[in-house]
């Protein structure tokens, strides 16, 4: 009776000892004397103890590396690139992932090197800015296509960074910041331009609207003037005693808005010596032309009442 519970016991004992978890987007190699017997899936798997042995496990997950290339461009400029590789193991090639390689990090890291090594000197510094992209898709093309024997697919290629010699950085810098200066000066320049062109029209509407005004000012003042003159020209006056009339007129009103001015200490004085006689020449005219005046009116006022 305790035989038989020590043979149930170590029964249980051996098929405990060959249960085994493999775990989700996980593939286990499983051995049977040294040699393949089967790959195992995720879940609760159960393998013969002491004759089968897991040789090891891969994950079935995308995985990332990321390498740095030094090399050196066409125009002689030492670069750092640094390159980021996403890649997995197909399902259906877990044998050959696991048998055929026993690093593959190292592999895909030696395929980079090659191809940066092989695309990158054939272009200079600023291409190779340019036509990153360019690099990455070629990375991609030739990995996958070598990796694929290996039962590994490439999904992305990626170049994340790309540092030149220090030297060349700082002389990138200051090209980069004359550059950036030079836009600027080209900037405030076109500024300051659109300043004084508006400052000029605006200069411009402004003495138009002023040469207007005394183009206005002026025809009122002749309009004026030409209705005196047709006044004193019905009252019997002729044309150049109105004229001396109206001057007059004017010139006295100048001289009484000038010695109303407390504060005004301008003397108008004649400017040649035949001014004096001029004035009092239109002074007569003036007064003669008055005197018509009131004499047509007294006339005029005379043939009203009878």
């Amino acid at each position: 009776m305790i035989g038989t519970y020590i043979i149930i016991f170590l029964v249980l004992v051996v098929i405990i000892s060959g249960l085994f978890v493999v775990k989700q987007q996980t593939s286990a190699i499983v051995e049977r004397f040294g040699k393949f017997n089967s790959i195992r899936g995720a879940g609760l798997q159960l393998k013969i103890p002491l004759i089968d042995k897991i040789a090891g496990r891969v994950s079935l997950r995308i995985q990332q590396l990321d390498v740095i290339v030094e090399t050196k461009t066409q125009d002689d400029v030492f670069v750092h690139l640094k390159i980021s590789v996403q890649f997995l193991i197909r399902p259906d090639h877990v044998y050959d992932a696991f048998y055929k390689l026993q690093n593959p990090q190292e592999q895909i890291t030696a395929f980079i090197f090659d191809v940066v090594r092989a695309e990158v000197p054939k272009m200079i510094l600023d291409d190779v800015f340019e036509k990153k992209e360019e690099i990455a898709l070629a990375i991609q093309r030739d990995l996958k296509q070598a990796m694929l024997n290996y039962g590994y697919d490439i999904i992305k290629a990626l170049v994340t960074d790309i540092d030149p010699d220090e030297k060349v950085k700082i002389a990138m810098n200051r090209i980069n910041a004359a550059d950036r200066e030079k836009i600027a000066a080209q900037h405030e320049g076109d500024a300051q331009r659109i300043l004084i062109v508006e400052r000029a029209k605006a200069e411009a509407e402004s003495k138009r609207l002023q040469g207007k005004g005394i183009a206005d000012q002026r025809r009122e003042i002749a309009r004026g003037l030409e209705e005196s003159v047709d006044v004193l020209n019905k009252a019997g006056i002729n044309s150049q005693e109105a004229s001396a009339l109206i001057v007059i007129t004017q010139h006295y009103d100048t001289l009484q808005s000038i010695g109303s001015d407390t504060n005004s200490n301008l003397i108008l004085l004649p400017n040649n010596p035949n001014a004096a006689s001029s004035m009092l020449n239109d002074m007569v005219t003036s007064l003669v032309a008055a005197n018509k005046m009131n004499e047509s009116s007294l006339n005029n006022k005379n043939k009203l009442e009878k």
